[in-house]
């Protein structure tokens, strides 16, 4: 799922909050996925971590939440669970929205620009000839990454 769509969703529910608690940062809004699919595709444990400071029912305080959520046209459903969960179900436009990104960038889908035009040094390590290989030279030297990043830097990302 792209992050443009979560980003969405934490927009959503900061809106929802500064309608029902406006005195709290919107800050507090923080999205994680759901072990079970069954829960959604995103989850909020706001309404529980602000309860105790607004001296509320965390479930009672879900349900304000969901219900000042704005219209969404990727929000399928919010829903409350358990204790003051809030569990979020995108519609499928809104998971087939990152397929529509990557057919417009094409070649430059993924790639940022994060040292700025700086020069970057990728390490490469590899395992003494002589010794035994172990568990600890996959972790150190994964070719995979060093060739994502090498990839990226010579595009020019």
């Amino acid at each position: 799922m792209s992050a443009e769509v979560k980003s969405h969703l934490t927009e959503l529910l900061t809106r929802a909050l500064a309608k029902v608690a406006p005195q709290q940062p919107g800050s507090l809004i923080s999205l994680e996925r759901p072990k079970q699919a069954q829960h959604g595709d995103f989850s909020c444990p706001a309404a529980m971590q602000l309860a105790r400071a607004l001296k509320r029912n965390p479930r009672e305080l879900a349900l304000e939440l969901v219900a000042a959520l704005p219209p969404s046209e990727w929000l399928e459903r919010a829903e409350v669970a358990g204790s003051g969960f809030i569990n979020l179900r995108v519609r499928p436009a809104a998971k087939q929205h990152i397929v529509k990104t990557i057919l417009a960038e094409g070649d430059r889908y993924g790639r940022a620009d994060s040292a700025g035009g700086r020069p970057v040094m990728v390490e490469f390590v590899s395992a003494n000839p002589t010794g035994p290989l172990h568990v600890g030279h996959g972790r150190q030297a994964p070719s995979a990454t060093r060739s994502a990043l090498c990839s990226n830097r010579r595009a020019g990302a």
